[in-house]
């Protein structure tokens, strides 16, 4: 199995196969609206228009799991997202990242990293790193901010 068998869903219900990300860099994150690390989408769209041009995209995974820090429905995390923070990289619908109803590309990335203490998913900013190829090449944690992990994303472009 690859990154590129999966399907997402949008914000909106409409089904996304991620084979339309094959050859682009991939950063795939959870996000909360509410969290102490919720400025780091600040970094994340600094990433995305540095190299978006050059193949690069994020995925962002709103999540409530954690603390309840996104509540909002998709519609109110995506205006929350781009009015507070200018977001313009892919929104996807809320997603679970562990347990009984964890997201099947979570799983997926887990099991290809799992890191940092065990497979789970500890919490909101967890980040994943793909290659062209759809290989997972990193996990960062959450502390790990997007301007930290840039010289990681610049070597695989």
């Amino acid at each position: 199995m690859s990154i590129y068998d999966f399907k997402v869903k949008k914000g909106n219900g409409d089904e996304v196969s991620l084979e339309e990300y094959k050859g682009k860099v991939l950063l795939i994150v959870n996000t909360a609206t509410g969290c102490g690390f919720t400025p780091q989408y600040e970094g994340l769209q600094k990433l995305y228009e540095k190299y978006h041009d050059q193949g690069f995209e994020v995925l962002d995974f709103p999540c409530n799991q954690f603390a309840n820090q996104a509540p909002e429905s998709n519609d109110e995390i995506a205006a929350f997202c781009t009015g507070r923070f200018g977001t313009t990289f892919p929104l996807f619908a809320k997603v679970e990242v562990n347990g009984d109803n964890e997201e099947p590309l979570f799983t997926f990335l887990k099991k290809a990293k799992g890191g940092l203490g065990g497979k789970k998913i500890k919490w909101n900013f967890t980040k994943f790193l793909v290659d062209r190829d759809g290989n997972v090449v990193e996990r960062f944690a959450p502390v790990k901010t997007p301007e930290a992990i840039d010289a990681e994303i610049a070597k695989l472009l």
